[in-house]
């Protein structure tokens, strides 16, 4: 240890901080400002932050915004810490569609602007541009949040108006929209077929593609984010004769899916993608009959082992995980009533 530079140990001590720390650190000299302003730091910050004691969720409601850390032991929050928005908007109409590394892409609704935003430092940046271009159309549209093997965080939108798709891709590093081809299944811009938000896994976007909740057409759309190739792949093998909703989660970089079907009695497989085949790895019991508004807001809460079907009134079903702890959780668009996502506390800055 004597024989590595001071400037080195201070790196190594200071990529190891909190991020609110880090942005603390700014202060003490110039030297620390230009060293914690560095790409190669913040992406280093990035990636040993990226742990599950170091998540918080973010609750939305009509009137506050707040953010609790994860309690482990007995997986509910901790205190929360009222958010104040950094942007304009009106009584918290603001929904979050994806999230990556500490930043949110979110979506005034009365404006439907987009915008990056960092819930850790409140920094932020609009997308949206005078040419139409960073505007959000709830059950449309589709978002995923991702970086590419040059470290540009980027979003990708992909857009259907009047039985019109475009797709969209917004770069960081360039701060600017540009039009990219969609030649996989034309019939998926239909929007009798609905688009789950894109999860990143592996330098993939994913998103799920269902016609309809009962008997339709459910497959998955791959975006390789660094050749900009779209491909399509077969939803798991699940039963066809009731409703279908497959939730996508990135578990430490392996993509797996929660797959609910049934009609009244609910039953929920995990899956797991390996090359482009899904590979079951549990079933849980069937779930009692519950009614039809609370099955269509079931989603999935990933945390320590176990993971739990929730709906917006709570915890529905706990299930413990024969498997190596969770180091990541799924964010979740409506949990406990909120709006709201799972994310980690970075110092990711939402432009350049």
């Amino acid at each position: 240890m004597a024989d590595l530079p001071t400037h080195t140990i201070v790196f190594e001590i200071l990529t190891r901080l909190p991020a609110k720390d880090v942005g603390r650190s700014k202060s003490v000299c110039k030297q620390w400002y230009a060293l914690l302003s560095t790409q190669d730091f913040v992406r280093i910050h990035c990636s040993r932050s990226v742990v599950s004691s170091n998540q918080r969720v973010l609750l939305i409601d009509d009137l506050t915004c707040s953010v609790h850390p994860i309690i482990s032991n007995n997986n509910d929050y901790g205190p929360s810490s009222i958010v104040t928005f950094p942007f304009h908007h009106q009584n918290n109409d603001v929904s979050i569609l994806s999230h990556l590394n500490g930043l949110l892409c979110v979506c005034l609704n009365h404006t439907y602007e987009l915008l990056l935003w960092n819930p850790t430092t409140t920094a932020f940046k609009r997308l949206s541009t005078p040419d139409s271009h960073g505007f959000y159309i709830n059950n449309l549209d589709a978002i995923g949040l991702y970086v590419d093997a040059d470290d540009d965080y980027k979003v990708l939108h992909i857009k259907r108006r009047s039985g019109v798709l475009g797709v969209y891709v917004y770069s960081r590093e360039v701060d600017s929209w540009r039009n990219i081809p969609f030649i996989t299944g034309q019939e998926y811009l239909s929007p009798h077929f609905n688009w789950s938000a894109g999860t990143f896994c592996g330098g993939t976007l994913y998103f799920t593609v269902c016609e309809c909740w009962i008997g339709g057409t459910n497959v998955v759309i791959c975006f390789d984010v660094n050749s900009e190739q779209f491909k399509e792949i077969s939803f798991p093998p699940v039963p066809s004769n009731g409703m279908v909703q497959g939730v996508l989660v990135n578990v430490k970089n392996v993509l797996h899916m929660f797959a609910s079907t049934g009609m009244f009695e609910m039953t929920i497989d995990l899956w797991t993608l390996q090359g482009d085949y899904w590979i079951k790895v549990l079933s849980c019991p069937p779930i009692p009959p519950i009614s039809l508004s609370l099955w269509c807001d079931i989603t999935h809460y990933v945390t320590n082992g176990n993971w739990f079907v929730m709906t917006k009134l709570g915890k529905l079903f706990t299930i413990e995980m024969d498997m190596k702890p969770f180091e990541c959780f799924y964010p979740v668009s409506w949990f406990r009533g909120f709006k709201g996502a799972v994310f980690v506390q970075t110092i990711v800055s939402p432009s350049i």
